[in-house]
């Protein structure tokens, strides 16, 4: 794992006693599923959902593929996707730029393809716009992780899915263009990889 990722991984743990405990109970239902996918020695297929899939999604996506890494919790894929597609956002790359995470743009289209590493060594997560039940994603036996109220509020029904979980952020494009832009991105993005840590950390236990 790229050192200035991993030291900020080692910083999450010393935090999960910040999680309100109402939360703790969501987030606990998502540990028992990826534990039970583990004891059945099943694939874990895990899909971050949000309204344009351009910042919280990929947010979580990326996490949950560093954590099952840092937590070695095998056989788990990452995907996200959204209720329309625009684009990855150039602030949320930039937010987890700042933490060590290595982010390459491999197409030049308006919905840009980026490949997003956290350890040279692992296959990147590949980053892109999409709707949540775009090709590229599974099309059953996956968690749909909620993280944001507006695609929760309207995606009533998600096909193929086996756990849907709301665990929903506020938006930091509500600061685009404003002083706290990257304070806002960096505190989103680190609450999610906060909450997705506490997750892996109790898969093994």
């Amino acid at each position: 794992m790229i050192q200035s990722i991993k030291t900020y991984c080692d910083s999450l743990t010393g935090e999960f006693h910040s999680i309100p405990a109402r939360r703790k109970e969501i987030l606990d239902k998502f540990t028992l599923y990826i534990r039970n996918k583990v004891q059945e020695n099943k694939p874990i297929r895990l899909v971050y959902v949000c309204t344009h899939n351009s910042r919280r999604s990929h947010f979580g996506q990326v996490w949950a593929q560093a954590a099952a890494s840092y937590y070695k919790v095998p056989n788990v894929h990452t995907y996200s996707g959204g209720t329309e597609a625009t684009a990855f956002h150039p602030n949320a790359i930039h937010a987890l730029e700042k933490i060590g995470f290595q982010i390459k743009k491999t197409s030049e289209e308006k919905n840009p393809v980026y490949e997003v590493s956290y350890d040279l060594d692992e296959q990147p997560a590949l980053c892109f716009s999409k709707t949540y039940d775009d090709k590229n994603n599974p099309q059953s036996g996956f968690a749909a992780i909620m993280t944001c109220s507006d695609a929760e509020e309207n995606c009533p029904f998600i096909p193929g899915v086996e756990l849907r979980i709301a665990t929903t952020f506020d938006d930091p494009k509500e600061f685009d263009n404003t002083s706290q832009q990257d304070e806002k991105y960096s505190e989103r993005c680190k609450q999610i990889a906060l909450e997705t840590f506490y997750v892996f950390s109790k898969i093994n236990l």
